[in-house]
């Protein structure tokens, strides 16, 4: 019998798939949803979004996909943030359905046309930035210039700069005065609280099938102080396989501790 027949799971609760729909967010996440969503539909040119390593802001990213879908705006994700200009602008092109083209002048005209063409079938461009920390700073030093657009008189597009909390910190240096000036929703993920968890390992639970406890609170507890989803993911996934080893129904503290013993050697 495998660990899901032991609990009564239809799925592997806590792997990462998952149907946007399906996410539970915590307060503080909807929150960062509503306001980013609300950023998008007042056309505002720029969003900053910065919280520690696993604490979900690709989370919040996939739940405002899921509220954007039916919105006239046509989103677009760049997923490698390390790249130098002219590969960056390519890298749009090719997300955008573009011919990538050969200068990096080439490349910004083909996307500024882009992003015109759409303003003329009212549809919004928004270009979602993931780990932003990583830009290179001649990517940041160009980036504002997206938002100009006759004479910097009407916002086209909105950038979703998504990262670690050193890109707050790079943002507020002198030389990215013009791209921080422009970025009005300014979000930063706070640390979940005790009671998120506990919701969190329920919801996973029960869309794998499974409405009872199946961790004890104090098992919920240790869960929480790793903090980060992916490491309560991680830890509660070792934690069920362990506990349908040994043929317990409950997963309770001793066993949470012995994973995350083992796992720190």
């Amino acid at each position: 019998m495998s660990w899901l027949d032991h609990f009564g799971l239809t799925q592997a609760p806590f792997g990462k798939a998952i149907a946007d729909a399906d996410l539970w967010l915590t307060p503080a996440k909807a929150d960062a949803v509503a306001e980013i969503a609300e950023a998008i539909s007042e056309c505002a040119t720029g969003v900053l979004l910065v919280g520690d390593s696993g604490l979900g802001k690709s989370c919040v990213l996939r739940a405002l996909r899921h509220q954007l879908a039916d919105a006239p705006v046509r989103l677009t994700y760049c997923h490698n943030a390390t790249l130098g200009r002219r590969d960056f602008y390519r890298q749009i092109c090719r997300a955008l359905g573009l011919s990538p083209k050969a200068t990096a002048a080439a490349v910004f005209n083909a996307v500024g046309d882009y992003i015109k063409e759409l303003s003329c079938e009212q549809l919004h461009p928004v270009f979602v930035i993931d780990e932003a920390h990583l830009l290179h700073q001649d990517v940041l030093d160009h980036l504002h210039i997206l938002a100009n657009y006759e004479w910097d008189s009407r916002p086209l597009v909105t950038l979703v700069m998504a990262g670690l909390p050193e890109l707050w910190d790079r943002m507020l240096l002198r030389r990215n005065r013009s791209l921080w000036t422009r970025i009005h929703t300014r979000l930063r993920l706070p640390d979940p609280e005790p009671g998120d968890t506990v919701e969190y390992v329920r919801h996973r639970l029960a869309l794998a099938g499974v409405d009872r406890e199946v961790f004890t609170s104090d098992a919920l507890a240790l869960l929480h102080e790793g903090s980060a989803v992916r490491d309560i993911d991680r830890l509660a996934t070792t934690s069920l396989k362990h506990a349908a080893r040994d043929q317990h129904n409950l997963v309770d503290r001793g066993i949470v501790v012995n994973v995350a013993n083992s796992h720190q050697r």
